[in-house]
């Protein structure tokens, strides 16, 4: 049975993830700790700036992506023209040869920007469980709940209060484990621990009122936390709605303020990077019914997602909104500086490297770029000129045999069947045959 990993995330893929990026975490804190600021605050906008420094080799790419998918678009849109009423498998066969041969001349793969999003999403994904869960990852800030959680645990009643708190609901599967049930200290530590970190101010005073022997614990426990969980006049352990209602029945409207601040900022933050990232061409004319839907649907997002930060930022903990606020106004430094980087990038000089590389790609693979461009500039009607099926209900199996090899030798002569070679033969024999 592990220790201090019970409270870390343990999946197979997220959980190696935010393990690593809970040692960058540390690191950090451990630092600004001997500096004499120790802050989680602090932390997450310096570990914020480090993983969008350290991801910033994939923004680039994919904004580099982005640059050269708008620039293709307009041949894309006339392969999808002109073969836009013909669903016959010979024009669809055409169609992805044409398709294929302006994404090498681009040097792009159709799921190149999904390809970096994918090894994001992990990313993201591991940064949100280190920090909804810093007690976890950082020893230091765990080392302040103790003595108290000790003193709390040989209290009788005290797994029945914390299961009474808000937050305990999502820790029900750690309460009802057996190295819950059967006392494992360490397992009962950290289960507490998790459920303490998400508590509101009113539960830690309701620990008080349970248990007064303990009051000295909780009040030096509090102060320490305190001192970690204060940004500026806001404590980023408690949501912005939590602060609101607190603050108006003691009638602090500056602390009403102060607690909005967050989600409206985040809104701001998240408006001002949508505006700053490269917009795809929104006139829909050329475009088939599935990417205007797609169009569409990508304008509605950018619209939502600014309400919808507001929205997350209000009712989860303050820093929580702090790392988004704080990773919305790094990809806005960010992406100006992107976009200058991309806007002097010479994009025909790419594009002529990249067909380069396409064309010895396919002389390596056995395929002359003369036969790619003879298959994809084909018009679907050769095609017919191609040997007829024949019916074979009336054979022989010697005969069989024989159909079978001059229907398949027409084609694949010196390329393996269905291979990219034996289309390019296709058309190379049509031409031939008709040149004669």
């Amino acid at each position: 049975m592990s220790d201090i990993l019970l409270t870390q995330d343990t999946g197979k893929i997220l959980g190696p993830i935010a393990k690593l990026l809970g040692y960058i975490m540390e690191g950090i804190f451990f630092v600004i700790d001997q500096i004499g600021i120790p802050n989680i605050g602090l932390a997450i906008i310096l570990f914020t700036i480090v993983m969008y420094l350290l991801m910033m080799p994939l923004t680039i790419k994919q904004q580099k992506f982005s640059k050269l998918q708008a620039k293709m678009n307009p041949e894309l849109q006339a392969v999808q023209a002109k073969y836009k009423n013909k669903k016959d498998n010979d024009s669809m066969m055409a169609m992805n040869m044409e398709t294929k041969a302006i994404y090498a001349k681009y040097g792009v793969s159709p799921t190149g920007s999904c390809v970096q999003l994918i090894i994001q999403m992990p990313i993201l994904f591991a940064l949100y469980r280190v920090i909804n869960n810093m007690p976890a990852y950082v020893g230091k800030i765990k080392e302040a709940f103790f003595p108290l959680v000790d003193n709390l645990i040989a209290q009788t009643g005290s797994a029945d209060l914390l299961r009474s708190f808000s937050q305990a609901g999502m820790y029900t599967k750690q309460f009802e484990n057996e190295s819950f049930v059967n006392g494992v200290t360490t397992y009962v530590e950290n289960t507490f621990i998790d459920v303490l970190n998400k508590a509101s101010s009113a539960e830690w005073l309701s620990i008080k009122d349970a248990f007064p022997s303990l009051s000295a614990d909780v009040d030096s426990t509090l102060e320490l936390l305190n001192q970690y969980n204060k940004f500026f006049v806001l404590n980023i352990a408690n949501s912005p709605s939590f602060t609101v209602k607190e603050a108006i029945s003691t009638g602090s409207y500056l602390m009403v303020i102060a607690a909005l601040s967050i989600p409206v900022l985040s809104a701001v933050t998240q408006w001002i990077n949508v505006k700053l990232m490269p917009q795809q061409d929104t006139q829909t004319d050329n475009k088939n019914d599935q990417q205007n839907t797609m169009m569409q649907s990508m304008k509605t997002m950018n619209m939502m997602m600014p309400i919808m930060s507001a929205i997350f930022c209000y009712t989860l903990p303050a820093g929580l909104g702090l790392y988004w606020v704080a990773g919305a106004v790094v990809r806005s430094i960010q992406q100006v500086v992107i976009n200058k980087h991309i806007d002097k990038l010479d994009l025909d000089e790419i594009i002529k490297k990249n067909e380069t590389k396409a064309k010895k790609k396919m002389e390596k693979a056995g395929v002359k770029a003369e036969q790619m461009a003879a298959y994809a500039n084909m018009k679907t009607k050769q095609v017919n000129s191609a040997p007829k099926a024949v019916s074979t209900s009336s054979m022989t199996p010697e005969e069989k045999e024989e159909a079978i090899r001059k229907s398949t030798e027409y084609y694949n002569k010196n390329a393996k069947p269905g291979s990219m070679m034996a289309k390019a033969n296709m058309v190379r024999q049509y031409n031939e045959k008709n040149n004669k």
